[in-house]
């Protein structure tokens, strides 16, 4: 069974390190600190060895008729005690054979001593001098750190060396009760003090071994909070935080030492109708899914893969040339459409999942600002997502959609209401009823620069869009349009175009119920136009705010009916007032396949019960087609060009078109 990222963390936050047994325990303090007990036991037999051999000046003094034998012995023992243990030591032995090696030593060193020792002509001497025996006694209880069992031997071996040497030096029985005595005390005195060490050292380790276990967990656990801050608890991918992080050491790279990298931004396509459709569980595993596929396809090109937000995943890579960050890009896409997703739900003739991609990449002159190379990724993403989606674009500085001029536009936008760099102009609308009059107008956005240049709608309403100005600028453009024409009831009814960014953005029906109110116009005077398109997806927030439009009176009209994908769809859905066709269907009308498709097209709809309005009307034959084909109403340079509001005047437009085109061409204001 697979576990999700935070399910693993929460595994190893809970998770204990298993204990030793006891018997492990003991082997492990067995083998505790091995080499520096091997250091301890080799200084210690050294120094031993020296005192050994200095205590040749008692033998001098107190038995110098056995001083020679007594210290050749010393001598000899205790250089081979060395030799043997500096061997043990190059040939890399266990610290227990250095032990017993040191513990033979001192036993051989008081039994080696003693054997010449007793056949002394001074035994008054060389009874005092036997106090001096229970030095090796000490020695293996307390001045080497032999483990509690060999300490015993070894001592006990120094006890039974003594009581057998009365045999052969026997003062008197006073001297071996009291001499006797003191052997066997120092040898329980020293070996119980033994144990009491070997216990101390052997609750120290555990001590330690514990504080060790602790300590690792608390590592561990430390680890898990430290990947739990820097992953995404889906996808187990680096979060944004880590991905911020990574990012400025690759921008570190780049600036210090030129080594350049890439910057791709992969977005699920419709994920929100994913989600929607198949539910947020089958939208988690999509996701996973789709990380974990991407994460595997970039690995040979050194690639790093974080999730960025919702549906959107960035991947880094050092790759600085344009075709190679074309290539991965290209390999991103390819990898999630071959994971053959199912999404049914999509209207663009797509059933699978597949991801948008956008990239950059560091250059020259790219700037001295980390995030310029994120927002011409994104820039690059919106792109791609714009001309269809499931697709590749690259950040491209001399493409003036994804260029500098893009963002120099975008920082326009937010000035552009106060600086008055923004206006409206009105194209007529011929209604071509009985009554041919001009009864409404289509209000068009224009913007202008702080020089009076003019920026075309097609550049900077999509950067509305992207940038989320296209909202103040919407609230701004109704409330003109309110005010210009409908207040002083220049014409009947306005429409306006709608973003289909304003439609998912909620309070907006009742923005619009504000304005009415403000401005006390009522809501059948106005018409809202929706392009088919496709960013337009149709998802319970867009249906629902278009219903309280409605209810607030307000005309939906369908616009450029044709050129879209979803507009069978939107017809099923939404009953729309108006639905205006395309002009290319008009265009194409003057031969027998175009004209044929126009009159299907004008059948469609009218089965449907809305009105009809045809775009694009620029001569008097195209114009009584339409008479002919009893369409209701038509717009275009024949019937009116785009006009501002002062040049606007419904009874002179009304006349001109009433009595013929010549007129209505003659009238001011209507060349471009």
């Amino acid at each position: 069974m697979r576990h999700t990222f935070a399910e693993t963390v929460e595994t190893d936050l809970q998770e204990k390190l298993q204990r030793p047994s006891a018997h492990q325990l003991r082997r492990l303090y067995e083998v505790n600190d091995e080499a520096g007990r091997k250091r301890a036991t080799r200084q210690g037999l050294w120094i031993a060895v020296i005192v050994y051999i200095l205590f040749s000046t008692n033998d001098l003094l107190l038995i110098p008729d056995v001083a020679g034998s007594a210290i050749a012995a010393r001598v000899m023992l205790g250089t081979l005690a060395l030799i043997v243990l500096e061997t043990q030591i190059y040939m890399n032995v266990g610290i227990k054979w250095l032990d017993a090696t040191s513990a033979a030593a001192l036993v051989l060193g008081f039994a080696v001593w003693l054997i010449p020792a007793v056949h002394t002509s001074h035994a008054q001497s060389l009874s005092y001098f036997m106090v001096f025996g229970t030095i090796f006694m000490m020695g293996a209880n307390l001045f080497f750190s032999f483990r509690f069992r060999l300490s015993v031997m070894a001592s006990s071996a120094v006890l039974m060396t003594f009581l057998l040497s009365l045999t052969a030096f026997w003062p008197g029985d006073m001297y071996v009760l009291a001499f006797g005595t003191f052997y066997i005390s120092c040898f329980v005195f020293t070996s119980y003090v033994n144990w009491k060490l070997n216990r101390e050292r052997f609750n120290v380790f555990l001590n330690a071994q514990e504080a060790r276990t602790q300590q690792k967990e608390a590592t561990l656990r430390g680890e898990a909070l430290l990947r739990m801050s820097s992953t995404d608890y889906l996808t187990g991918l680096e979060n944004r935080r880590a991905v911020d992080e990574r990012l400025k050491n690759y921008w570190n790279g780049w600036r210090n030492d030129g080594t350049g990298f890439a910057a791709i931004l992969a977005d699920v396509d419709f994920f929100k109708k994913y989600n929607d459709a198949y539910g947020h569980q089958e939208g988690d595993r999509c996701l996973t899914e789709v990380a974990s596929a991407i994460r595997d396809a970039i690995e040979p090109f050194q690639g790093s893969i974080g999730r960025y937000g919702g549906e959107e995943f960035i991947i880094l890579s050092p790759v600085s040339d344009r075709q190679g960050v074309i290539a991965l890009a290209e390999t991103i896409r390819q990898t999630v459409e071959k994971l053959g997703i199912l999404h049914e739900e999509r209207r663009d003739g797509t059933a699978i999942v597949t991801v948008s991609v956008g990239g950059a990449f560091t250059r020259e002159h790219i700037g001295a600002k980390l995030e310029k190379i994120i927002h011409e990724a994104d820039r690059a993403l919106y792109s791609a997502k714009a001309i269809g989606r499931n697709c590749v674009r690259v950040f491209d500085p001399a493409d003036p959609e994804s260029s500098d001029e893009s963002e120099n536009i975008a920082a326009l936008l937010k000035i552009a209401i106060k600086q008055d760099l923004v206006s409206l102009v009105y194209q007529p609308i011929l209604d071509l009823t009985p009554s041919r009059q001009i009864a409404s107008v289509e209000a068009l956005m224009r913007l202008t620069t702080l020089d009076d240049i003019a920026i075309p709608p097609s550049l900077f309403i999509p950067i509305a869009e992207r940038t989320g100005t296209i909202l103040d600028l919407g609230r701004w453009a109704l409330r003109t349009v309110c005010t210009d024409l409908l207040v002083d009831n220049h014409v009947e009814c306005a429409s306006v175009n709608v973003s289909p960014i304003q439609l998912k953005t909620p309070g907006f029906a009742a923005s619009v119920a504000a304005v009415l109110y403000e401005t006390g116009i009522s809501g059948n005077r106005l018409a809202f136009e929706i392009t088919e398109g496709l960013e337009m997806e149709m998802h319970s927030d867009v249906l629902r705010c278009i219903s309280d439009l409605k209810t607030l009176g307000i005309r939906i009209w369908l616009d450029d009916f044709g050129t879209g994908f979803a507009g069978l769809s939107w017809l099923r859905l939404i009953e729309f007032d108006t639905v205006k066709i395309d002009r290319s269907f008009l265009h194409d009308s003057n031969t027998l396949r175009g004209r044929t498709m126009l009159k299907d097209i004008i059948s469609l709809i009218r089965h449907r019960g809305p009105k009809i309005l045809v775009e694009g009307v620029e001569t008097e034959d195209q114009l009584q087609l339409l008479r002919d084909l009893k369409i209701d109403a038509v717009q275009g340079y024949h019937v009116g060009r785009p006009v501002p509001r002062e040049s606007f005047q419904s009874k002179t437009i009304a006349a001109g078109v009433t009595a013929g085109p010549q007129l209505a061409r003659r009238t001011p204001g209507f060349r471009a």
